[in-house]
């Protein structure tokens, strides 16, 4: 089912969020995921709806929906954001709050207080109050409500004092523009916050904006050249790409040669020589050179555009860990309402407080309270924690696995491809003498007249024609030392997992490239990679040699240190399997497994304990899918890449242990942020009640309760610069 996916401004915490949530859910949306501090909300819309009631539902709960013909309209509001905000109130709270510090008599008249309050009261209220009402009315009260609540009475207690001729008992303007006055200095820091937090992603979105030089040819064929913007481009244009450009989209290089700076996608700065029928990735940037190219994907369809969305999913996703708090956010408010008005009846009635200083406690209540650093707690750190990630070429595709990564105890590596190169050369090859004819004898002296010998170059024939379709690694090096031309055309041709190339001619002739375990009952030689098969007769065998990769032995000690178990899970024959293990000192052995077998051995290894699967093969997908965390190579075949939790972008295994590392640590701090978030409030909150801040306690606790959403959101930013091994 295909997931709509919309921005949303106004969202100031996780209540807002799951106040969105539930609306959605509420009208037979599935699957909804919302995301208040980068304001993504992604829905599956099975039943139809029409995508204008949904965003006007959206509306009504007092949210933005930013639709993309909106971004180039001016806003029709005078005030556009928190800090617009502040420094208007500032202006008129601000003598009020120091004509209580330095007794300046003309600001203490309540008429005076009441002109300086009431632009602050209203602006505060055409924000807070219109957000509280409109979330009230749809059944989901947000952190507004507090705020609106705590101003609202504070206001109203001071005007009803004015009215009643008791000014100077009831004086509590003060009190509600100094409130208010924070609190849109707390939202602007704690945006301000938010958005280092979203700094990766906005890079990363920031490239795919770039201008292009097009090549197009005018009606004498003469080649003309002109500027356009990159998301004009489409599939099939050709560019021209000079020195210090930026690649626009993905392109297949007709024309030059140059070094490519792809630091962008595999965290790698050394550049890369690209030459003529290279790829260069959209976003990489040309260090010197130039080139002629033809776009192969554009827009969404480029590598660069499949890693944002990628990293934009991972971000929504919540881990497990974050249920906890939603359901204390989502009772948060409510609750808070209620421990306010507690306050004001215990210190009133039990404690003899007067009214003044128990509302003063209960407004201090309203506005410490702070359900933001609940929610903010885990996206502030996942997007942290995935943007360094992306920075430094490892793809997460869902938050889950960041949670996942603390409790693997052992990891399973894929032979070929994986711990190797993959990168195959031909060693020896030689074709099988065909069988003497029934009822002839053979004569050493004169074998020609006797038995056929095969031609080598009708074994390279048949087996260019086999390995041309398919995608193994081994596949493509033969296909590439033995191009030929007359290649024989199929009747019919199939790749099947485990097994190999299966084919059949136009004559009806079986053929078949594949492993020892196919042709044991032909042959007792069990030391060849491949053999070629014939109507079930043997017609020749092939050797390739692949290499270690040069950090395959680091990383596999890097796990030992760690005390995670290294596992060798191979297709390949036991003997190659072993020597490989040796070499790199990896503690299990198991080879010549099918596809099946690796998946009923991951089940197994699951069940003992959770399980790590680093592969790249067509047959390595299923138990990639199996483990409890997949990673495969960005050069892997697209199903085990689809398979996977993890991608390692373009650097082999060398980026594994950083993966890991950066997973691990995103994970603990997530936790920091919600013991904190848990902490503040379970202190704060009794803190106000009990009036241990003072007559200012509203005002403090607004600026309190800013700084707890910064102190939480720096924390998560700290992931940036954090130690990784």
């Amino acid at each position: 089912m295909e997931t709509t996916q919309l921005k949303v401004d106004g969202m100031d915490c996780n209540s807002c969020a799951l106040s969105i949530t539930k609306c959605l859910q509420k009208q037979g949306l599935q699957n909804v995921k919302v995301n208040f501090a980068s304001g993504d909300v992604s829905f599956e819309n099975e039943t139809a709806i029409e995508l204008k009631f949904i965003e006007k539902n959206i509306e009504d709960l007092g949210y933005k929906v930013v639709k993309p013909s909106n971004k180039t309209q001016a806003s029709k509001a005078i005030f556009k954001t928190h800090f617009q905000r502040f420094l208007f109130c500032l202006i008129f709270s601000l003598p009020l709050f120091l004509s209580h510090i330095i007794h300046i008599h003309w600001l203490m008249k309540p008429l005076v207080q009441l002109a300086f309050t009431t632009p602050v009261y209203i602006l505060g209220m055409s924000y807070f109050g219109k957000s509280a009402i409109k979330s009230l009315l749809k059944g989901f009260p947000n952190m507004n409500v507090l705020i609106a609540i705590g101003a609202t009475a504070a206001f109203f207690y001071s005007f009803y004092g004015l009215l009643t001729g008791k000014s100077m008992d009831f004086m509590f303007f003060e009190t509600t523009a100094t409130t208010l006055t924070f609190v849109f200095l707390g939202n602007y820091l704690e945006e301000r916050t938010i958005d280092e937090t979203q700094k990766a992603v906005k890079g990363l979105l920031k490239t795919q904006n770039t201008k292009a030089t097009m090549i197009a040819f005018d009606d004498k064929y003469q080649e003309q050249t002109f500027e356009v913007e990159s998301k004009d481009l489409k599939t099939g244009d050709l560019l021209l790409i000079k020195t210090g450009e930026q690649v626009p989209a993905d392109c297949k290089i007709l024309w030059g040669e140059g070094n490519v700076n792809e630091s962008i996608l595999t965290g790698e700065s050394e550049p890369l020589t690209k030459k003529q029928k290279d790829i260069l990735v959209g976003g990489s940037v040309v260090v010197d050179g130039n080139f002629k190219a033809q776009i192969i994907a554009a827009g969404n369809e480029s590598v660069l555009a499949q890693i944002i969305k990628l990293i934009q999913q991972a971000q929504i996703e919540k881990p497990p860990m974050q249920h906890l708090a939603d359901k204390i956010s989502a009772v948060f408010v409510p609750t808070v309402i209620a421990i306010a008005i507690l306050t004001l009846t215990i210190n009133y009635f039990i404690f003899n407080i007067d009214f003044t200083e128990s509302l003063l406690r209960c407004v201090a209540v309203l506005v410490i309270a702070c359900p933001c650093a609940m929610g903010l707690a885990t996206p502030a750190a996942i997007a942290v924690g995935l943007g360094r990630a992306s920075k430094n070429g490892v793809l997460f595709k869902d938050a889950k696995s960041l949670e996942l990564i603390k409790i693997i105890k052992q990891v399973v590596f894929d032979k070929t491809g994986t711990l190797t190169t993959g990168k195959f050369k031909i060693t020896n090859y030689k074709a099988s003498p065909t069988p003497p004819k029934e009822g002839l004898t053979i004569n050493q002296n004169n074998k020609t007249e006797q038995q056929e010998t095969r031609n080598d170059d009708d074994l390279k024939k048949i087996t260019y024609s086999l390995e041309k379709y398919s995608n193994h690694p081994i596949a493509k090096t033969i296909v590439s030392e033995w191009k030929i031309n007359d290649e024989i055309r199929w009747a019919k041709i199939e790749e099947i997992k485990g097994l190999g190339i299966l084919a059949t001619d136009k004559n009806g002739n079986s053929f078949s490239a594949t492993s020892f375990k196919q042709v044991q009952h032909l042959t007792k030689d069990f030391s060849h990679n491949i053999y070629i098969v014939k109507n079930n007769e043997l017609l020749g065998w092939i050797d390739v040699e692949d290499e270690i990769r040069e950090e395959a032995e680091s990383v596999v000690q890097w796990f030992k240190q760690h005390q995670i178990k290294t596992i060798l899970l191979s297709g390949d024959k036991k003997e190659k399997c072993e020597a490989v293990a040796k070499k790199l000192s990896i503690d299990e052995v198991y080879a010549e497994q099918t596809p099946d077998d690796k998946i009923n051995f991951i089940a197994k290894l699951n069940a003992a304990s959770p399980t790590a699967m680093v592969g790249d093969g067509i047959n390595d997908a299923p138990a990639l899918a199996k483990a409890s965390l997949g990673i495969s190579l960005s050069d892997a075949s697209q199903l085990a890449i689809q398979s996977s939790q993890v991608v390692l972008m373009k650097n082999g295994l060398k980026k594994l242990p950083f993966a890991l590392g950066i997973g691990k640590h995103t994970y603990i701090t997530i936790q920091q942020n919600l013991f904190w978030a848990l902490i503040y409030n379970v202190i704060a909150i009794p803190i106000a009640a009990v009036g241990l801040l003072g007559k200012y306690g509203p005002t403090y606790g607004a600026i309190i309760m800013g700084l707890s959403d910064v102190i939480l959101a720096a924390n998560s930013i700290r992931l940036r610069w954090k130690k990784i091994e």
